[in-house]
Order: structure tokens, then sequence, then C-alpha cells
């Protein structure tokens, strides 16, 4: 008895490896990975933005609109619970890529604004900061285009023959992916003219 036990159970792990079962755990753990360190990114940044906008408010009182702006958003992606799980819920990860989004359109009116003050411009501080923050953002691409690749090949893996029955099996689906908001507008190219307008007559 004890060996045909013995038997069932190496013939079990052989079907199991066959099935493709350690590649989507490999593939599910890539993607945990990958999403923890679009975590990590993001964290980064929002731990820059209260500095920036101290840094900014000692220049600009009078933009405190742009200032609340980023408080704000920031304090919208700080309220999402930003687990592992979330990757695997379609309508949380959508909320948390707009939170996001409105954190880095609020950043991007605050830079504008900044350019009004030349004296916050050659602040160290402030220009320090603003390094941080572009490193920061160079850092979330870099994280964001791992973790779509990483789930591009969880998602292939479960959709693939004969992986798929193993999916279906264990209950595993396909994993949300980054999309941008304005698809339509940034798929259209842009309109360059470099004829100058003629100076009106006099």
């Amino acid at each position: 008895m004890r060996k045909l036990l013995t038997v069932l159970a190496a013939l079990a792990t052989l079907s199991l490896t066959n099935c493709g079962y350690n590649a989507i755990q490999t593939n599910d753990e890539q993607v945990k990975s990958a999403w923890s360190e679009v975590l990590n990114q993001y964290q980064r940044r929002a731990d820059l933005v209260p500095n920036l906008v101290n840094s900014v408010k000692g220049f600009a009182q009078q933009e405190k609109d742009v200032l609340l702006g980023v408080t704000n958003a920031r304090a919208k992606v700080g309220s999402i619970q930003a687990t592992p799980e979330l990757v695997n819920d379609p309508g949380a990860f959508a909320k948390f890529q707009a939170a996001q989004g409105e954190l880095t359109s609020a950043l991007s009116k605050l830079l504008v604004v900044t350019e009004n003050y030349p004296q916050l411009k050659s602040d160290a501080l402030f220009h320090d900061l603003m390094s941080q923050l572009e490193g920061t953002e160079n850092r979330i691409t870099v994280a964001r285009n791992r973790y779509i690749k990483a789930v591009q090949d969880f998602n292939v893996g479960i959709r693939t023959f004969p992986n798929n029955f193993t999916a279906m099996a264990f209950g595993y689906k396909e994993k949300a992916n980054f999309t941008v908001d304005n698809e339509k507008e940034i798929s259209t190219a842009p309109k360059v003219d470099f004829n100058v307008a003629p100076a009106p007559a006099k």
C-alpha cells in the first residue's frame, strides 16, 4: 500500500510539473515582485511631495490652489490600500491607477507654477528635490515596464495549452495591466507647424 501511495504521489508531482503549475507559480511570484517595486517607487514619490510642497510654499504662497491640489492628490493616493491582491481586482487596480494619475497631474501643475519663480528654481533645496523627483519618475517608468512584462508572461502562461486547464482548475485569472486614460488623444500624432504667421501690417 505504501509503495502504491509513493507511486501515486510521484505521478501527481509529474503531472503537475507537466501541466504548467510550477510555471504559473513562478510567473505569479514575478508579478507580485514587480508590483512591489512599482509600489516602492510610488511611495518614494509620495514621500517627496510634502518636502516639495513646503519648498514651493516658501516662495509661492499665493499659489494655494495648486499646493492644495497636490496635497489632496497625495492624500487620495495614501488612502488606497495598495496590497499585492490589488492586481487581482480590476476595479481596485483602476482606482489606484486613477489616483496616481491625479497626483501626476497635480505635480505637473506645480512644476508649471514654479516656472514663474526664478528665485525658487535657483534654490538648492528645491533643485535637489526636483532632481530626486525626476529620478523617481524614471524609476516608476522602469518599474511599471517590468510589471507590464511580468503580467504579460503570467497572462500568456495561463491562457496557453495545457496551462489553461491548470489555471482553470486552480482559479487563476488574468491580471490587470496599466492603461492610459487619454488613449485616443495620445494616439493622434501632434501637429507641428514651423510656418511663422506674418506680422500684421502697420
